[in-house]
This record gives C-alpha cells, sequence and structure tokens, in this order.
C-alpha cells in the first residue's frame, strides 16, 4: 500500500471511531436508563408555556392538546397568533374551553420588528408572559406529562438556556422514515454528542429561558440578531459565558406523511441556515455523511488485497449498527425499513451540503426568507 492508500484508511478509521463515539455520548444522554436521577431544580417556580400558531398539520390536535396535560401544579399556556383568521385558532379555543382549569389564552397580532416570522409571532407572548421562567414551543411538540420537570430538572447555575432536539415519530411512508433518520440518529447523535463535551448549541423546538437573564442580553428581541432564533440564543448565550445545555430525553415530533420535497425543502433550510450562522462548523458536514468513509476504506481494503465487499460488510455493520444500537437504547423509532432510511440520507447529504452554499434564501411557511450572513461568535 501506498502512503495514499494508509491515509484513506486512516480516514475511514477515523470516521468509524467518531461514529461509535458520538453514539455512546449520545445514548447516554437520550436512554431512559440514565441522566434521571438529578433532583429537580426550581421545581416549584410558575412556568409560561409560550406556542406559535400557524395553519393546522395533521398531528397538531394531538401535540396543542398536550400541553393541557401536564402534571406540574403552576404554568400557563399562551397561544400566539398573527392572523385572526388562522385555523388552528379553531383547535386552540376549543382545546381551552375543555380544559378550564389551565389558564390560556390566544393573543392575535403582527409584529415586523425582526426579520425572523416566528419570533416576531411570539413577541407579544413573551412580553404578556406573567412568570420568569419561559418556554418557547412549537405547536408540534409533543409534551409528555413530565415535560416541564424534566426541563427544569437539566437547568444548572451555568445554564443560558436550555432546549430540545425534535425526536422524530408517528412517521408514515419512506420519506417519513427518511426524515426520522436525519432527526434522530444524525442531527441529535451529533447534538448529544457536541453538548455532552460543552459545545451545545440551541434548538428552536422547545427552549427553556430565564427571562431576567435574557432582559440582561437585550430581551427577546435580541433573539432577532440572526436569521434563525436558535443560532442567536447559541450566541447571545455564549457571550453571557453561560451554557447551551440539552434536555435528557429530547421530546418527540410526530411527522405523520412526509414527501420527498418536503423533506428536501426542510433539510436545505436548516443547511442553509446552519452554513449562514455557524460556517466553520458548517463546512465539515461533507464529511459526516457514510459515503465518504466507505468509499475510502473499500479502496484501501482493495489495494491491500482484502476483499472490497467484506470490507464494505464490515463498515456497514459498524455504522449503521451503532445508529441501530442508539435508537434502540433511546427509545426512538426504528423499525426494518430504518437502515434503508440511514443510507439514503447519507446519499443525500453530500448533496444538501452542496446546495447549501448554492443559495441564500429559504422558504418557510410561504415566507422567502433571505439568509443574513454574520461573522461567527
Amino acid at each position: 500500500m501506498h502512503l495514499f492508500d494508509w491515509l484513506l484508511a486512516l480516514f475511514c478509521a477515523i470516521a468509524v471511531a467518531i461514529q461509535l463515539l458520538s453514539a455512546l455520548l449520545a445514548g447516554f444522554r437520550c436512554s431512559p436508563l440514565f441522566g434521571l436521577s438529578r433532583p429537580a431544580r426550581g421545581f416549584a417556580q410558575p412556568v409560561t408555556i409560550l406556542r406559535p400558531l400557524r395553519g393546522v398539520d395533521t398531528h397538531d390536535e394531538l401535540t396543542l392538546r398536550s400541553g393541557f396535560t401536564l402534571d406540574y401544579p403552576d404554568y400557563e399556556l399562551i397561544f400566539c397568533c398573527e392572523d385572526a383568521n388562522d385555523p388552528a385558532l379553531t383547535l386552540v379555543r376549543d382545546l381551552i374551553a375543555a380544559h378550564p382549569e389551565i389558564p390560556a389564552r390566544v393573543l392575535i397580532g403582527r409584529d415586523k420588528t425582526t426579520a425572523n416570522p416566528k419570533l416576531n409571532n411570539v413577541i407579544k407572548g413573551w412580553e404578556a408572559a406573567r412568570h420568569d421562567w419561559i418556554i418557547l414551543a412549537d405547536c408540534n411538540v409533543l409534551m409528555p406529562s413530565d415535560y416541564i420537570q424534566r426541563l427544569l430538572q437539566g437547568w444548572r447555575e451555568d445554564t443560558g438556556v436550555l432546549c430540545s432536539p425534535p425526536v422524530g415519530c408517528m412517521p408514515k411512508g419512506i420519506w417519513a422514515e427518511i426524515e426520522c433518520a436525519f432527526l434522530n440518529t444524525y442531527q441529535l447523535r451529533w447534538q448529544y454528542a457536541a453538548d455532552s463535551v460543552g459545545l451545545g448549541f440551541a434548538q428552536g423546538k422547545t427552549m427553556l429561558w430565564r427571562r431576567s437573564q435574557l432582559e440582561q442580553a437585550g430581551g427577546i428581541r435580541a433573539l432577532g440578531e440572526e436569521i434563525a432564533e436558535d443560532a442567536a440564543a447559541t450566541k447571545i448565550v455564549r457571550r453571557q459565558r453561560l451554557r447551551v445545555r440539552l434536555v435528557d430525553r429530547p421530546f418527540g415530533q410526530p411527522l405523520g406523511h412526509r414527501s420527498r420535497a418536503q423533506v428536501w425543502s426542510r433539510q436545505l433550510r436548516w443547511a442553509r441556515l446552519r452554513r449562514a450562522t455557524f460556517p466553520t462548523v458548517f463546512i465539515p458536514e461533507l464529511l459526516s455523511s457514510s459515503l465518504l468513509p466507505m468509499l475510502a476504506g473499500v479502496y484501501a481494503a482493495d489495494q491491500a488485497g482484502l476483499s472490497p465487499t467484506f470490507a464494505l460488510l464490515i463498515l456497514m455493520v459498524l455504522w449503521f449498527g451503532s445508529e441501530a444500537a442508539l435508537a434502540r437504547v433511546s427509545g426512538w423509532h426504528l423499525t426494518l425499513t430504518s437502515p434503508v432510511a440511514w443510507a439514503v440520507r447519507d446519499l443525500m447529504l453530500p448533496f444538501l451540503w452542496i446546495a447549501a452554499w448554492s443559495g441564500d434564501s429559504f422558504s418557510w411557511r410561504g415566507n422567502e426568507i433571505p439568509l443574513t450572513r454574520t461573522t461567527e461568535a
């Protein structure tokens, strides 16, 4: 073997080792067997939950209803909507009427303070919130009964914001399976591995804040300094010399049916946002797919006189076996179709990476939003 062949073999070995280590770190954070023994902090503190509304998706009744059945003694729900004729309002008002024991209200109005439509929608809720502990939660987050306790449990003295990335669940169809492959054993794995070594990044699906802390950084509107509120949250918290943390055992997002176009559009939007807000972190994402390490390993095995087919089989078992083990111990969606979805995802990743560099805008709920290039903090 020549030096080039040895370098390819080394690259493959390092990539596989990182894959296994990231799955191990994520497994310790996301498995029900770990991370639940710490006492909850601030358990008795009242909490406000803000949920932005726009339109109605397949599982919105399930996810919105879950906010009314939390096992927590003192919390309020505030639903924020821009359009008084939005169909989501009928569903929410029916839920409010069915659960009079839960303090809940709807706020309607437009705010164009920032370039982020979602953030603009929740500003009025933030200003109307009665409590210091505030949770921003998307309408498609499925909240378990101990949702608030688990968030407060993850808060530490050095925490600036505590988040939960989404766990894909209830998929219907192959493209929803591929969406699960992106969300769960890829994005969640990397996010929890990074958080476990102190490099947490905020995720906008669920964000727990202390109003008093964010107000010191300029308040809710400060999250508009970036095109994505979670990227802004990450940079603001780091400037405060605090940490972004992720909750142990993240919360689900029911997917239902997904089309190829929906999956591609959503993943491309997120990729472009990562590229625009954290470019130096986004650049190595090209190497996060199994495609390049497996090609390198097969080529190196062939040059060494070994069976390329056997080498590919071993690499697939190690790579995708680690994802299967992570999904299994974490209780995430896992079927016989999952390995196919993981392989398709990894084939898509290099094309998504390239496409992320080829555009300066993205579409979100009918809004064409230009990317704002910023300097990474």
